[in-house]
């Protein structure tokens, strides 16, 4: 027997009872915007996601307030992030401001999906999750799935799920145990490059449901809004959208006016990355008077477009 067999036979995979965070709470207002976009755009045809920024209250309880949408294309069964680190420097600047960071990801499940009804994360899935909660580094991160479910009447429902991927999911991934290759085949399972040990039993399949940890959730108001169109859609977002948006918003405090972190998104890419862009998120933040010369630049911007 091989030190790598013995090893393997320590490996063990059971079911983590209890995840990291209390519960997750998403602001109703970025929830909607991201449901509305694959429900009534997308169809659910597609999938789509999203990294989840906001903060991590008392008692473990993940606040989350604006969702990013990064560069991406998506199939029924896969979604591939096309990230622009460039984009996200601003991202993280403007969460920075804010007093947020990313505490997770959200994905929609296409309603044509391998297999559907038959599980609740594909291998795909599971692989992509334990990737990205690794490097988001914070023992609350939390992913988020969101679905179609038929109800009782026979209608659709848009349905949101929240879940950790488990410590062992999470240390098989680290440690090369996943066998990236194994894309195909049985979605319900993830396959393994060496043995696992699952009861008394050595297997190479593991149903993917040992490795989600439910994670309760519930919503709030935060202090955002998301009315402003958002980043990497079909439709360009350009200073168009900013006159339009400041029009609508005149009767409101310039704080308020600007107070939506895809807006916030837009004027970064206008503004200096490492002093204008936390400054200015800094005043949205606290909501206090933007200074004169912010204001006029943000109008000019506007006007001219």
């Amino acid at each position: 027997m091989t030190v790598d067999d013995l090893i393997a036979r320590q490996m063990r995979v059971c079911r983590q009872e209890n995840p990291h965070c209390e519960s997750a709470s998403f602001d109703r207002d970025a929830a909607h915007a991201f449901q509305l976009y694959v429900n009534e755009t997308l169809a659910f045809a597609i999938k789509r996601g999203g990294f989840m920024y906001g903060r991590i209250g008392e008692n473990s309880i993940v606040e989350v307030d604006f969702i990013y949408e990064p560069p991406q294309t998506g199939t029924e069964d896969a979604l591939v992030l096309l990230r622009d680190p460039e984009e996200e420097k601003l991202v993280e600047a403007i969460a920075t401001g804010l007093g947020m960071r990313r505490v997770g990801f959200v994905f929609t499940q296409a309603v044509g999906r391998e297999g559907k009804g038959e599980y609740t994360m594909s291998r795909r899935e599971v692989i992509q999750a334990a990737e990205l909660q690794t490097e988001g580094g914070i023992k609350e991160w939390v992913t988020a799935v969101v679905k179609l479910e038929v109800n009782e009447d026979g209608a659709a429902d848009v349905h949101f799920e929240a879940f950790q991927m488990s410590d062992i999911c999470i240390k098989l991934f680290k440690d090369g145990w996943f066998d990236m290759e194994a894309v195909d085949g049985d979605p319900k399972v993830s396959m393994m490059k060496k043995d696992v040990v699952i009861g008394v039993k050595d297997v190479r399949e593991v149903d993917n449901d040992f490795f989600l940890v439910p994670v309760k959730i519930s919503d709030h108001q935060g202090p955002l809004s998301s009315t402003f169109p958002i980043e990497n859609r079909m439709t360009t977002v350009t200073l168009r959208a900013l006159k339009t948006h400041l029009d609508r918003t005149k009767h409101l405090p310039f704080a308020k006016r600007i107070a939506d972190f895809h807006l916030l998104l837009l004027l970064s890419k206008y503004l200096d990355a490492n002093s204008d862009v936390p400054t200015l998120s800094e005043f949205v933040h606290r909501q206090t008077a933007i200074p004169e010369g912010y204001q006029i630049l943000i109008e000019s911007m506007a006007a001219a477009s």
